[in-house]
């Protein structure tokens, strides 16, 4: 009996040791943890690279296309002044032809920008297990956030055909902002669909132009989607109870009305705060998107001779989409785009129909005449908001009706 009371304390003891020991090494190693970043953006780049192998353009290549989308922006310039009124100086010399690795590079430098605020979460904790166990969570978030981007741009560096890139947040100074041509995805439409392809890349430039109009004749739109996207990503910052609203969302799922449905899945895990500004966000995009596939018909429908072909082949594609295209992007949120053009278009077309073009110009006068998601459905009533205006003064930026 003496001798197993001697084991049991020896054994007592060395474990009482080992324990110590352990957890000393447990509380350093912890100690030692930092809070991961959200994404690994190196990361990210890879997974987005492998998916699109093979599409690299050579510096000749590169340096002849990227002369002639100039020479087309140069060509849209006067033709986009003409119809909207106003003088635009050319962006021609931010125009540049992509290959898809060049655009995954140039976005993933914005889409750094844009959520670097989250980079700063709080401290950590200092109790080892809680530590610890913030740490694997944080590993785990990267690892699916990180491999969602990288897959996003992935996807997204074989279908874009043009962006105009908008200088954002922190990439001081501002700039003008830069027009992209990826020439691989736009050699690939214009044979899958047989286009003429000098058509085919005015149309394209007339778009993208628009774009360059919108924002570099009227500086005060960037500085607003600039302050939507920053509130937005700041309240994001501080938002304490998103994982618990992830839950909710996931829970209620099933019992979710039609009408919640047909809006995006991504403001199912919004605050109310977050969806209102979301909300204008899209609003605003909606409209910019609109008005330049507006400008594009209008402008060339009269100058490109092919335009007809390239109108329909477009519209038959968009109704044609496979079911898997058609759950990709209602997964990844690219519905939304697709709706913006639309919505946007639409309300764009309504208001020149019914009151002229000189009445839609005044969504450019300033924030406050920005349509709200309900006024792009019902122009009208956008329409009797800024007649209004003039006699009352400035009004407050429309929310979400």
């Amino acid at each position: 009996m003496r001798n197993q009371r001697e084991l049991l304390v020896l054994g007592a003891f060395v474990g009482a040791t080992v324990g110590a020991w352990v957890g000393a090494r447990v509380r350093n190693y912890a100690a030692a943890q930092s809070r991961p970043k959200v994404i690994d953006w190196e990361r990210a780049r890879t997974i987005a690279i492998r998916m699109n192998v093979g599409s690299r353009m050579s510096a000749g290549q590169r340096e002849q296309l990227t002369g002639y989308y100039r020479s087309l922006v140069d060509r849209a310039v006067p033709l986009i002044a003409e119809y909207t009124g106003e003088a635009l100086p050319s962006p021609a010399q931010h125009v540049y032809a992509f290959d898809r690795i060049d655009w995954i590079d140039a976005n993933l430098e914005g889409f750094a920008e844009v959520l670097r605020p989250l980079e700063t979460m709080p401290e950590l904790p200092d109790q080892p297990a809680l530590r610890l166990g913030l740490v694997a969570w944080g590993r785990l978030s990267q690892t699916v956030a990180t491999t969602e981007v990288g897959v996003l741009l992935g996807y997204l560096a074989r279908r874009v055909l043009g962006q105009y890139d908008l200088v954002l947040l922190g990439r001081e100074p501002l700039a003008a902002g830069r027009l992209y041509f990826v020439e691989p995805n736009v050699v690939w439409l214009e044979r899958m669909m047989r286009l003429n392809g000098a058509d085919f890349r005015l149309w394209l430039a007339l778009h993208e132009t628009t774009h360059a109009y919108e924002f570099e004749a009227h500086p005060w739109l960037r500085d607003y989607i600039n302050g939507l996207i920053h509130d937005w990503v700041r309240r994001l910052q501080s938002d304490s109870e998103a994982l618990k609203r992830v839950w909710q969302a996931i829970r209620d799922l099933p019992s979710i009305s039609r009408t919640e449905r047909e809006r995006s899945w991504l403001e199912l895990f919004m605050s109310p705060e977050q969806r209102v500004l979301f909300q204008r966000l899209q609003a605003a995009m909606a409209l910019i998107e609109g008005y330049s596939n507006h400008v594009m018909h209008a402008v060339g429908r009269s100058i490109i001779p092919s335009y007809t072909e390239i109108a329909r082949q477009f519209e038959r594609r968009h109704q044609q989409r496979t079911v898997a295209e058609q759950l990709l992007a209602r997964l990844t949120g690219l519905d939304l785009k697709l709706e913006q053009y639309r919505l946007g278009e639409s309300f764009a077309n309504q208001v020149v129909q019914r009151y002229g073009h000189d009445v839609l110009r005044l969504v450019w006068t300033g924030p406050e005449y920005l349509p709200s998601m309900d006024e792009l459905r019902k122009p009208d009533r956008w329409v009797e908001r800024v007649r209004s205006i003039g006699s009352r003064g400035p009004q407050p930026v429309p929310g979400v009706y």
